[in-house]
């Protein structure tokens, strides 16, 4: 036994020997190398170095600099490392407090609401409740139906004290006892005032005989004489062409163009003055533009957009909405839930929610809290491209028409023109006439066929059920408006497909785009596609 005691001994003793030996051969073997070593180094550096020329010394000494700079940086790393170590023990310290510190003032916030609450009570209880009413905070101090019970009765003792705050009378919008809601509660207030204007409205008398082609040049007269505006004959046809197309047409352009004044003219023109909504760049949901249900007040912040589209309903003739500067934010955002329900094939399914149930005074054009957006209306918006503003993305260009405002007319002379009467019915009359006496051509679909296949094959394009549809919609209004079917269709073309190659590969469209110019000239003719043509030459330069 005393034999395998002095073996393990002698066994455990070699393994510690060799395990200290190690670690005193490492610390050795670091003071040896970063330490002592250095005269060393010096001394084969200078026994070189004397015999050395201008570059070899040069070399000499920037090898020299990156030994000692390789232990200055370790040394470097490892005293930054302990001091790290010792400012995270400290902070875990520091943290500790600041959390203590943040739970305080957390609790004397809650203290200061719950007293508020309270003065809040006690102050509806003084106008004169049946029954002294809880204060808010109450609520969190008790469980199941009576927190709830809680929270209704001082949410409206809230909309209470906000109406004598106001100064004027306070409507009864708390919930009975039962539940119920005081039939006198008005939660549309400016919508109320736009039923009270068209309970004694006339039906004006509209012009059922004029002509898409009396419309553009009647117009033209009136902007000039009556608003001092001047458009050339092109433009006007195209916005009315691209009104038959889509209920969304954007403006584009330089600034000082009139692309606000087109849209705002017209439809002074018809009698109805648009509605200009001027977008900001906070605009971020659909509550932006329609409004919202405030339930402290009980009432509908409403917005001049929902005013407009509320009176559109009472009205026959063709209402226009202007989203001034509309790119500053985001439109498939603020705008998606419009976009998605003008895509509805059905104009029965045109509706917006607002609110989700009917009282009883609200307004008389709301059915069960939802409101209709009627085929007279189209949403004209104007859009810059500056650094200012977003991109307006394949989504929205795919469903608008585009229309590009770069250069301003020359005034000219006419004398006074009147204003039309026209009613949104007979002008849908016209857009469907046109397309019956000017259906776009055989050969001109032919035509459409052959670019289609060739920008398939060489770009991956290709002309879209949505575009094919604007197509037989815009170009024969085009026509009726005074236009010929190639120009509709080398606008169309020029705005809706080869506006695309604006995001496709830089260099294979460089390469491509002349290849594709040749192309259109042999299949349309050498000037027939003037904006196309320019279009990729633009681009091509661009690139």
């Amino acid at each position: 036994m005393n034999s395998f005691f002095k073996m393990a001994f002698e066994l455990l003793s070699q393994i510690f020997y060799n395990i200290v030996h190690w670690l005193v051969s490492i610390v050795y073997g670091f003071v040896k190398v970063f330490v002592t070593g250095w005269s060393e180094y010096f001394t084969i550096f200078m026994s070189y170095f004397k015999n050395f020329g201008i570059g070899g010394k040069i070399l000499a000494i920037i090898l020299m600099l990156i030994i000692v700079a390789v232990p200055v940086a370790i040394i470097y790393l490892i005293i930054r490392k302990l001091i790290m170590r010792s400012h995270l023990k400290h902070d875990k310290a520091d943290n500790a407090t600041l959390y203590k510190e943040i739970g305080r003032l957390n609790r004397q916030v809650l203290d200061l609401i719950d007293e508020k609450n309270r003065i809040l009570a006690l102050k509806v209880n003084s106008m004169g409740a049946n029954e002294p009413l809880p204060y808010m905070g109450a609520s969190a101090l008790v469980d199941g139906d009576e927190a709830t019970t809680g929270v209704a009765v001082a949410a409206g003792a809230a909309g209470a004290v906000a109406g004598e705050i106001k100064g004027g009378n306070i409507t009864a919008m708390i919930s009975t006892e039962s539940g119920g809601i005081d039939p006198n509660a008005i939660r549309f207030p400016m919508l109320a005032k736009v039923d009270e204007k068209y309970a004694d409205y006339v039906r004006p008398q509209f012009d059922e005989t004029i002509s898409l082609q009396a419309v553009v040049e009647n117009y033209r007269l009136f902007a000039a004489s009556q608003m001092g505006l001047y458009y050339t004959p092109e433009i006007v046809r195209r916005f009315v062409a691209g009104m038959a197309s889509s209920k969304l047409l954007i403006l584009e352009g330089i600034s000082g163009t009139g692309k606000t004044s087109l849209p705002y003219s017209f439809s002074r023109y018809l009698d109805n003055p648009a509605t200009i909504v001027s977008v900001q760049p906070s605009y971020r949901d659909r509550t932006e533009i329609l409004g919202y249900f405030n339930e402290f007040s009980k009432r509908f912040n409403e917005t001049e957009f929902l005013r407009a589209l509320y009176e559109a309903n009472y009205r026959e003739d063709p209402n226009l909405i202007v989203l001034d500067e509309m790119n500053l934010a985001r439109i498939e955002y603020y705008f998606a839930e419009m976009l998605s329900v003008l895509e509805m094939p059905s104009h029965d399914e045109w509706v917006l929610s607002l609110v989700p149930t009917q009282w009883p005074k609200d307004p008389v054009k709301l059915f069960d809290g939802k409101i209709q957006v009627t085929d007279n209306i189209w949403f004209i918006g104007t859009a810059n491209n500056d650094d200012s503003t977003f991109t307006i993305t394949d989504k929205v260009y795919d469903r608008a028409i585009p229309i590009e405002l770069n250069e301003r007319a020359d005034a000219f002379e006419c004398p006074k023109q009147p204003k039309c009467y026209v009613s949104a019915a007979h002008l849908q009359v016209l857009f469907d006439r046109a397309k019956q006496d000017y259906p776009i051509s055989d050969e001109t679909l032919e035509k459409m066929r052959l670019l289609n296949e060739y920008l398939m094959t060489r770009f991956k394009l290709a002309f879209g059920n949505r575009i094919i549809k604007q197509m037989y919609d815009f170009i024969p209004v085009y026509v009726a408006c005074g236009g010929d079917e190639i120009g509709g269709m080398d606008y169309i073309i020029a705005r809706k497909v080869l506006k695309k190659f604006e995001s496709m590969n830089v260099g294979f469209v460089r390469d491509e785009i002349k290849g594709l110019i040749l192309y259109i000239e042999k299949v349309f003719g050498k000037r027939a596609m003037p904006d196309s043509i320019a279009y990729l030459t633009r681009i091509q330069n661009l690139y």
